[in-house]
């Protein structure tokens, strides 16, 4: 079976929203605010999408996504007739045994579990007093660089995210405590993955995060319908504060750093 490289958005979101919390990243992904980074790659049969990746290269390092819906078979044959089209480095998140196929070409190596978390259970942000929380914008981007370094250094911040005018924070005394946003956001595709959630460590412990991420929420479901996040799956405090927001877990992948292999230069 031969991939196509995909250029139309009615049919890709056709695919995407089979699985709308599965596919959250790449349904925002269309939106024009990111389609020029993306290249999309599928099989089809009889003119309809079977199986889809992206190759997203609006960030510093490109990400691979690679996710199936059920049996990884076809995502590892999409992705074995792409190799010579993959960059040199590059970040993946795939389903799990997917990621066997490029072990040939590629130095892997593993950044662990993580789940796909969806809001599912919108009640759940009535119970939060978010009258402290105040939005924040790209007048703030130095203080949030500075934030994210001290309180979430492995972090990846995108300054650009801020023009979506979904980022949050609570500050005490003039210092930001704690902040929240999105990775991606569409209003056209109604979905947004959050992402960039942090307290400072000064502040742990408080539920500061839980209060950000609730009006963060409250805010974008008056514009989209599916709101979803990533946590790696060992990260049970994480995990327990998103739960009591709402969300529950909706699918587990793995995370990936790649290296081209000299031989394969």
């Amino acid at each position: 079976m031969k991939a196509l490289s995909i250029h139309d958005k009615d049919k890709i979101a056709a695919f995407l929203r089979r699985h709308p919390f599965l596919h959250l990243y790449s349904l925002g992904d269309l939106d024009d605010f990111f389609w020029h980074y993306t290249a999309w790659y599928a099989f089809t049969k009889n003119d309809e999408i079977t199986q889809l990746a992206l190759l997203y290269t609006g960030t510093s390092l490109p990400v691979l996504l690679g996710l199936s819906e059920e049996s990884t078979d076809l995502m590892k044959d999409l992705l074995h007739s792409i190799i010579h089209l993959l960059p040199k480095r590059f970040y993946a998140h795939l389903s799990r045994d997917v990621a066997t196929v490029l072990a040939d070409d590629y130095q892997i190596v593993s950044h662990g579990l993580h789940h796909k978390m969806a809001l599912t259970n919108l009640a759940s942000l009535d119970a939060f007093d978010t009258s402290d929380v105040i939005p924040l914008s790209v007048a703030d981007e130095a203080e949030l660089k500075e934030f994210y370094r001290v309180s979430y250094p492995e972090n990846w911040f995108e300054p650009r995210m801020l023009e979506t005018g979904h980022y949050y924070g609570i500050r005490h005394g003039g210092v930001l405590m704690s902040a929240a946003g999105v990775h991606v956001y569409s209003q056209s595709y109604r979905v947004a993955a959050l992402g960039n959630i942090a307290t400072h460590p000064q502040f742990r412990k408080q539920g500061l995060a839980r209060v950000v991420c609730a009006k963060l929420c409250q805010k974008l479901l008056r514009k989209v319908d599916y709101i979803g996040l990533n946590v790696k799956a060992d990260n049970s405090s994480a995990i327990a504060c998103y739960t009591k927001l709402g969300f529950e877990c909706v699918n587990t992948y793995e995370e990936y750093s790649l290296q081209l292999k000299p031989t394969a230069l």
